[in-house]
């Protein structure tokens, strides 16, 4: 039954990616045709052709690689020099790059049939150009919305709607110390355990306030620093009240969403405050969001996405040490689709803890769906080709040339020509071989361990 759940586990990741892309492409497709422009291929995948059918003047079709697609549209790059023949290359400049540059704008010209003229890519004008490149990005964040939205207001999400005694500092230990060493009959008792207070306590009120999110101890703790304070427990389902005083002790200083205050060193900042000595931990309950709580679970989702892309670089460092040493993997670290699709084997075999029922494994399924979609809206939008985001400041760069020639009365610029940013594309197209080969490569032999 295990090996039968991975299994459709992977599959139901496998479909979930395919139809990403798939539904990816058409977001360029849709708008492409909608204004006008020739688009002889839509495929799924890259390699040899598994399976085609022309459609209008449309072949849609399936290749071997299922890891990505394209939308072939005629006229990618523009000609050579304003006002002569689309048809017509001027004699190729010196040097290989030039040859490159000049060979794909000479096969984006033979593309162009007779009549096809009006209907290339590079005549579209500034705004169709970025809907175009952006379709494939925003229908992907489409995606993510729904199936986010979905698991919000239809299932719930897990809330922090209380706290318990996670565990207890036997101890007092100067800020820093190792406080997994054993305590002697010299070292002085924390404030916790003098009051009795046990690990898995239920945290109802503290000095008469009530517990409602586990960041509630602490703010209500650490201001009461020498005075007697009462405590309403919940144990064995009897309710207790312990008293409790908190001694001043240096800690690290926290935020008012409860996350410690990093100080220009990269090391948390500390300050003299009440300390007690438990680790609170969150109590959850799952509850269904309004509508309105989507678009800022979206949002806080791709600016965390957002933080992993720009830290790529670092990230891969870490994830070489972890493949050819003996580092961990950091889990909000970047993977591939194989460990995407390794995880999607786990949550359905019940291998990661807390999701015990086949309703949560299922929801996490589509979570893990929405999630990689939100990194497909993202990286897709780096300004650097042969990305979306690099056609689209493209397109930016062209309009703004123009507004600028406009206003200043001078002479239409013309097309931006971004076949001389091909360099650019082959180089990163390069790096994300290799960063992808490496993923890949670590998440076979180094895998994300969740729960």
């Amino acid at each position: 039954m295990t090996v039968l759940s991975t299994i459709l586990g992977i599959l139901f990741v496998a479909v979930g990616v395919g139809a990403s892309i798939a539904l990816h492409e058409i977001g360029h497709l849709l708008p492409a045709k909608t204004f006008g422009v020739k688009c002889p291929q839509y495929m799924i995948g890259f390699g040899p052709t598994v399976w085609a059918r022309r459609r209008g003047e449309t072949e849609y079709g399936l290749k071997a690689i299922p890891l990505g697609g394209y939308v072939k549209m005629i006229g990618m790059f523009p000609p050579k020099r304003a006002g002569e023949d689309e048809r017509h290359l001027r004699p190729s400049g010196t040097g290989r790059v030039g040859a490159l540059i000049d060979d794909a704008r000479a096969q984006s010209m033979e593309e162009i049939q007779p009549g096809d003229e009006n209907r290339v890519f590079y005549k579209l004008r500034t705004w169709q150009k970025i809907l175009v490149m952006t379709g494939g990005p925003l229908m992907n964040l489409l995606i993510a919305t729904v199936l986010v939205g979905g698991v919000m207001v239809g299932y719930g999400i897990p809330v922090d709607r209380g706290a318990r005694v996670g565990s207890i500092q036997q101890c007092v230990r100067p800020a820093g110390a190792d406080t997994t060493t054993p305590c002697t009959d010299q070292d002085r008792p924390t404030p916790a355990v003098q009051a009795g207070i046990e690990p898995g306590d239920r945290l109802l009120s503290v000095a008469g306030r009530p517990i409602e999110r586990s960041t509630d101890v602490s703010a209500s703790l650490r201001p009461r620093a020498g005075q007697a304070t009462p405590v309403v427990v919940e144990r064995d389902g009897q309710q207790l009240t312990l008293t409790v005083t908190p001694i001043t002790h240096a800690l690290p200083k926290l935020d008012a969403d409860g996350a410690v205050v990093e100080g220009p060193d990269g090391k948390p900042v500390l300050e003299q405050t009440g300390f007690v000595g438990i680790a609170p931990a969150r109590v959850y309950r799952r509850e269904r969001q309004p509508v309105t709580a989507v678009p800022g679970a979206v949002g806080d989702a791709v600016a965390q996405t957002a933080g992993v892309v720009v830290k790529i670089p670092q990230k891969m460092v870490g994830i070489a040490q972890a493949a050819f040493g003996s580092g961990e993997r950091d889990p909000s670290g970047p993977i591939s689709v194989v460990g995407v699709g390794r995880i999607g084997g786990e949550v359905a075999s019940g291998q990661i803890a807390g999701l015990g029922g086949v309703g949560s494994r299922l929801i996490t399924l589509i979570s893990l769906i929405a999630s990689l979609n939100v990194a497909l809206f993202v990286f897709n939008l780096v300004p650097l080709m042969p990305l979306d985001g690099g056609h689209v400041a493209g397109a930016v760069w062209e309009g703004l040339r123009r507004q600028v020639a406009k206003v200043a009365g001078r002479p239409d610029p013309g097309y931006v020509d971004i076949a001389k940013g091909l360099p650019i594309a082959y180089a990163m197209s390069l790096v994300l071989i290799v960063m992808g080969g490496l993923l890949i490569y670590a998440d076979i032999v180094r895998p994300v361990k969740l729960g």
